[in-house]
């Protein structure tokens, strides 16, 4: 067996083909020189994300019956040998062939298409070199530079959000009427386009470029259009569709499609017995599509067939969501209701930004299709009903903050639940009642249902809960194995009986030793109901790594420093501090997403000197290495926006203040907007609060993250005071009763009554426990103490920052600092050659 093509298809099809035959010799050839890896999530490149972490499971390309070979492309079929030619000029035989080859981005037929500052959006190396571009040209201009993404599909919004956080000023330029316009009717791409703007990000619609101008140095300077207008720009990213990559089996005569395309049949055989063809360079009646999901149900399918199955491709699953974070959009089945006699049940908040339409059967029983904009939540649930009875008031699924209670019935066997993997509800039934999967961990691992973007697993867990529970087995919401209890009954146990230690915790309620999934838990409910410093006594042994130095370790070995700025304000004194001090330790410097300045590459040792310095300059710990409050971000409001309403930087300023330090099950943040044009996004936000004419509206429940969730508005006009009582009291409530690191969008989403029922609790003290939570808070906030002032008051708290016990001034050397994007790291005196012992050319661990 030869794959041609080393890609998420090529990666899967391996994958299932091992998994079904025993005796086989597969070889793979990629193009890139590199391991397969997710190109579903290639933005989160600009995020952080190195291409290690997007690398997929190696353990296929690991097994002994594979070969993998990367950066040697086929060139040449040769279907009478069976052999195939590589770019060495290596000849390799094959019974059967697969052509997994993909697609490339393509380039508008315009002049000036190939300029230098021009970058297409398909690969690593095409985001490493767009952020490298940016970095140097930026540089070499001494500015921001202007960007333009020409193409106002999936891609090209995802490309815009990426050229923004690299501090690009993007504008989108689309040839139709509307973004997304594969996707979205009318409607929905005018509200889309309208969060696209609130992002800051402009919009060009029915525009088409016609030339690309270039400046003296030969880089990319304007664009014009047809309509004889002009723009300037400093680089261009092409995201105008795909192409197949069909050259050689176009040389090797195989039938090719219609638009391009290695033919194939439901069998995905092509015109070759001996060749298959799958993913975006097979054509399946005269289409081929760019979307992962058709080509992992071509490589099962292919896979089947070659072990002697009758597994047979469904057809193309146009289903879409967007992955630009703060923005929600999904389209799925017949969004544009050319089905006849479908019909149009839609919901429309342009004021929010919210635009939902579910296609429905001319009875209205059938779910058909429909477009989420806004608020894509309800996708998990309506995507697997395509082509099923819905079973349940339409309105239930468009507007469930208004009370309406969410249908909860079982979907049907033939549901597909994952898209990415084609795994329907029969499938996740199967492994549960047949392959005797005890949780919903491991159902993914058994049948790939959530492996790939994860936005069905909450569904997958609902249905695999269900089926245990058929089987009379008891659904377990133990902690860990050390405790029977979940976190929601452990924290009122230990509420309840008053212990103030995890040894006593442990011997009352548990068994064991603990591990590092109860300790740090329990550390963190310590620290609300007790209060004690982060490091004191026995309580400096449950944290996490991070906790444990109170910084974030970095992939380098080295540490991270956020000072806290309150709702991101900052005096002239303070940033010049914070500026000096990164001076003077050579540390590289960021604005981080939540307003503060981050500052990277710090030795331990050199901790307590760097914040020694920032307490005396007046900051406090910014809890960036805490599950706990990071940001509360804020727009600059009435105080000197002409469209403020109210001071959103007094009132995000004071709730910084109010909840700093406050643990929790996991991290979250606030935003403050001081109008309704959103500039601190805070609908994005665990909490947001927006100012309007009649006072602040609160949203909870939003997150940002790997699945975006938009806030759903809790309550209207409030004033300072109520709104400040009603923040207090979700939280406590959120900390009581959540998970182990369950972020408040899951934990929303699954609380019992949904909205109307957290009203209740918050603003009717249905529960009769608002009196503890106002004074679980108050405490908090009276007992405040920060993490770093008091550690450097503490000389024991000190030892624990050195390197080396024996050398505590001395760095460790196995660090090795670069300049980024300019950044130069100075030499300091104290790296030179010291007394510190090395063996054999390495650092010594020494455990205390």
């Amino acid at each position: 067996m030869v794959v041609v093509g080393a890609g998420m298809v090529a990666h899967r099809f391996v994958e299932s083909l091992l998994s079904r035959a025993g005796d086989v010799d597969i070889t793979v050839l990629g193009e890139e020189g590199r391991r397969p890896y997710d190109r579903v999530g290639l933005t989160a490149f600009f995020s952080g994300s190195s291409p290690d972490d997007l690398t997929l499971e190696p353990a296929p390309l690991q097994d002994e019956r594979v070969s993998f070979v990367g950066g040697d492309p086929v060139i040449r079929i040769d279907r009478g040998a069976r052999t195939v030619t590589t770019r060495s000029r290596n000849v390799i035989p094959y019974d059967t062939l697969v052509l997994a080859t993909g697609s490339y981005a393509a380039r508008p037929g315009v002049d000036g298409a190939d300029l230098p500052g021009t970058f297409v959006y398909r690969t690593l190396d095409d985001v490493a070199g767009l952020r490298e571009f940016v970095s140097a040209r930026s540089a070499q201009l001494g500015r921001p530079l202007v960007g333009t993404v020409i193409g106002g599909g999936l891609l090209g919004l995802e490309a815009a959000g990426a050229l923004q956080g690299l501090g690009v000023d993007a504008t989108v330029v689309q040839s139709s009427d509307r973004l997304m316009s594969a996707q979205l009717d009318l409607a929905g791409g005018s509200t889309l386009r309208r969060l696209i703007e609130a992002k800051g990000i402009a919009v060009r619609t029915e525009s088409r470029t016609t030339r690309l101008d270039q400046d003296r140095s030969g880089h990319v300077t304007g664009l014009e259009f047809r309509d004889g207008s002009y723009a300037r720009t400093d680089v261009v990213v092409f995201t105008v569709g795909v192409r197949p990559r069909d050259e050689i089996g176009r040389e090797a005569g195989l039938a090719i499609g219609p638009y391009g395309g290695v033919e194939i049949d439901a069998a995905c055989a092509t015109s070759d017995p001996h060749i298959l063809a799958i993913g975006e360079v097979a054509a399946y009646e005269g289409r081929t599509v760019g979307l992962v999901a058709p080509g992992y149900a071509m490589a099962e399918v292919a896979a089947d067939r070659l072990v002697g199955g009758a597994a047979a491709f469904p057809g193309y699953d146009d289903s879409t969501k967007l992955k630009l974070s703060g923005v929600d959009v999904a389209s799925f089945g017949d969004a544009f209701a050319t089905t006849p006699g479908a019909l149009d049940v839609v919901y429309a908040d342009p004021v929010s930004g919210v635009y939902k339409k579910l296609v429905l059967s001319d009875d209205a029983k059938t779910l058909l299709g429909g477009i989420l904009v806004g608020d894509a939540s309800a996708y998990g649930s309506l995507r697997p009903l395509v082509g099923s009875a819905l079973g349940a008031d339409p309105a239930a699924y468009l507007m469930p903050a208004d009370g309406v209670e969410a249908p909860t019935g079982d979907l049907p066997d033939e549901a597909i639940v994952c898209s990415c993997s084609s795994v329907t509800a029969g499938r996740i039934r199967g492994a549960v009642h047949e392959d005797g999967c005890a949780d919903a961990t491991a159902v993914k691992a058994c049948t790939k249902a959530g492996a790939t973007c994860g936005s069905c697993f909450t569904m997958v867990k609902k249905i695999v809960g269900k089926e245990l529970t058929k089987l009379g087995q008891t659904v377990s919401n133990a902690m860990c194995e050390h405790f029977d209890m979940s976190r929601r009954q452990l924290f009122d146990a230990i509420r309840v009986s008053e212990l103030t230690t995890f040894s006593a915790i442990i011997e009352r309620f548990g068994h064991g030793r603990g591990c590092d999934i109860c300790k740090p838990a329990i550390a963190s409910i310590l620290s609300g109901l007790v209060g004690s410093h982060v490091l004191e006594g026995e309580n400096a042994t449950l944290q996490d790594t991070n906790d444990h130095v109170m910084a974030n370790l970095q992939k380098d070995g080295s540490y991270s420093v956020v000072p806290r700025m309150p709702g991101g304000e900052v005096t002239p004194e303070g940033l010049i501090a914070v500026g000096q001090i990164a001076k003077d330790f050579g540390l590289y410097t960021k604005i981080t997403g939540g307003q503060r300045v981050d500052m990277f590459g710090a030795r331990l040792e050199q901790l307590p000197l760097i914040w020694q310095r920032l307490v005396d300059a007046g900051f406090e710990s910014g809890h960036a290495y805490g599950k706990s409050l990071r940001t509360v971000k804020s727009c600059v409001g009435s105080t000197w926006c002409r469209y403020g309403v109210l001071d959103s930087v007094g009132m995000a300023v004071k709730l910084e203040l109010r909840y700093r330090g406050l643990r929790a099950p996991h991290k979250f943040k606030l935003g403050v907007s001081g109008c309704a044009r959103e500039c601190a996004e805070a609908r994005g936000k665990d909490v947001g609060v927006v100012a309007t004419e009649n006072g602040w509206n609160m949203y909870v429940g939003g997150n940002g993250g790997f699945t975006p969730r938009h806030a759903q508005l809790l309550a209207e006009g409030l004033d300072d005071d109520a709104l400040i009582t009603a923040i207090d009291r979700f939280f406590m409530y959120y900390i009581r009763t959540a998970d182990r690191l369950q972020r408040t969008a899951p934990w929303f989403e699954e609380l019992e009554g949904g909205i109307e029922e957290l009203r209740r609790v918050i603003f009717e003290d249905s529960l009769g426990i608002c009196a503890d939570l106002d004074t679980q808070m108050a405490r908090h906030v009276e007992d405040y103490e920060d993490e770093w002032a008091a550690t450097l008051r503490d000389p024991e708290k000190l030892k624990r920052f050195a390197s080396f016990v024996n050398a505590p001034d001395t760095p460790d050397p196995s660090l090795a600092y670069v300049a980024e994007r300019g950044q130069v790291r100075p030499a300091f005196p104290e790296e030179r050659e010291s007394g510190a012992v090395l063996i054999a050319g390495t650092t010594l661990e020494v455990r205390r």
